[in-house]
C-alpha cells in the first residue's frame, strides 16, 4: 500500500510540529553549520562581523520592490540587503561579513524565491578586481563544505546529501560567451539579454559539469544596464561590469562583483542611475574621504541549501518562509 505524504502546503501550515521529524531537523542542523562555517572561515580571513540597519530612510537599491513602513509617522522602508552599510564598513575594518535578513517586495510566486531571507554578505577592501572575491567565494565555499563533512555527517547520511567538490578554482565564463554556448548547444538565441533566465542557468551548469567537471560556474562582466550603480565598470568595456553570479545545479546561488571607489565616479552614476544623491548622503559620505578598492558578494542561505539538498522549492528550506500568500506561523 503506498504511502501518502503530505503536501508543502500542509506541511508549512504545520510547521511548529513538522520540524520535529529527523529529517527535517537534520536539513536545519546542515543550514546552521553553512552559517558556522560562513563565520568561521572569514573570521579566520580577518573579517570583522558586522549587523547593519534592517530599517533604512530611503529605497535606493530596486525602487517599487521594497516594503515601506510607518516609522513613527515618517516613510521607511525594510533593507533589501546590506550593501550600502558594509561597503562603508570597509573604510572602517577593510573586512566585514555579516549574516542576517534582507526584505525583497517583489510580486511572484515561484520555486526558488521567497519575501524574505538569509543573506550571507561578504565585503573586502584593497583588491585587484572582481576576481579575488571570486577567489576568497570559493575557498569559502570549500570550507564550509568541508565542516559539513566533518561535524555533521549523520545528518548528511540521513538526507543523502551528495556534496560537490570544489577544486583550486571555479571555472569562469563571460556572459557573451556564455550566451553563445546556450545557441551552440540549445538553439536558444538570448545573446545580448541583460541577464540568464532560469532554463539558461540549468543549462550552462549542465555544460560545466559535461565540459568543465564543475557542478559551480561563475558567470561575469553582466551589462552596467543590468548592475547597481555602484558597480565598477569593466576597464576595456565600460558597457560591462566587474560582476559575477555564481550558479551552482542550475541555479543562481550569489551575486557579487567589485564596487566603485571613488567618490565622483559614484556620485555621477547615481545621478545618470535616477538615484538623487541627497538619498544616500550617509553613503556617500564615506567615499569623500577616501575608500579602498573592494569588492564583495550576497550568497542566499536557503538557496544554497536548496541545491545542496537538490530539493524543488526554497520553502523547503526556509524555516517558516514568508511569501505572498504567507505570515504564519
Amino acid at each position: 500500500k503506498k504511502e501518502l505524504k503530505p503536501g508543502l502546503p500542509v506541511f508549512l501550515n504545520h510547521a511548529p510540529l513538522g520540524l520535529r521529524h529527523l529529517h527535517k531537523r537534520a536539513l536545519f542542523r546542515i543550514s546552521a553549520e553553512l552559517m558556522a562555517g560562513f563565520r568561521e572561515y572569514l573570521s579566520g580571513q580577518g573579517f570583522v562581523e558586522v549587523q547593519t540597519p534592517k530599517i533604512v530612510g530611503a529605497a535606493t537599491e530596486g525602487g517599487a520592490n521594497v516594503f515601506s513602513i510607518d516609522y513613527f509617522g515618517h516613510p521607511a522602508y525594510l533593507a533589501q540587503s546590506p550593501q550600502f552599510y558594509k561597503q562603508i564598513m570597509v573604510g572602517v575594518f577593510e573586512r566585514v561579513f555579516e549574516v542576517g535578513p534582507v526584505f525583497r517586495a517583489e510580486k511572484h510566486h515561484t520555486a526558488r524565491h521567497t519575501n524574505e531571507y538569509v543573506s550571507l554578505d561578504m565585503e573586502m577592501g584593497f583588491i585587484e578586481d572582481h576576481t579575488d572575491v571570486m577567489a576568497m567565494l570559493t575557498a569559502l565555499l570549500r570550507h564550509m563544505l568541508a565542516r559539513l563533512e566533518s561535524v555533521c555527517p549523520r545528518e548528511l547520511e540521513l538526507r543523502k546529501m551528495r556534496l560537490p567538490s570544489i577544486g583550486a578554482t571555479i571555472p569562469s565564463v563571460r556572459l557573451l560567451d556564455a550566451q553563445q554556448v546556450i545557441f551552440d548547444q540549445h538553439g536558444e538565441d538570448c545573446r545580448g539579454e541583460p541577464d540568464l533566465a532560469p532554463q539558461h542557468e540549468a543549462w550552462l551548469c549542465q555544460y560545466a559539469k559535461q565540459k568543465l567537471d564543475s557542478e559551480f560556474l561563475f558567470v561575469t562582466h553582466y551589462p552596467t544596464s543590468k548592475r547597481p550603480f555602484y558597480t565598477m565598470p569593466d576597464d576595456q568595456e565600460p558597457s560591462l561590469t566587474k560582476s559575477f553570479d555564481l550558479l551552482f545545479r542550475g541555479c543562481e546561488i550569489v551575486t557579487g562583483g567589485q564596487r566603485i571607489h571613488r567618490y565622483e565616479q559614484l556620485l555621477n552614476n547615481a545621478r545618470q542611475w535616477g538615484v538623487r544623491p541627497e538619498d544616500i548622503d550617509g553613503y556617500l559620505q564615506a567615499f569623500k574621504y577616501g575608500m579602498p578598492p573592494h569588492g564583495g558578494f550576497g550568497m542566499g542561505l536557503e538557496r544554497l541549501l536548496m541545491q545542496l539538498a537538490e530539493l524543488g522549492n526554497l520553502r523547503e528550506t526556509t524555516l517558516f518562509p514568508r511569501d505572498m500568500q504567507r505570515l504564519a506561523p
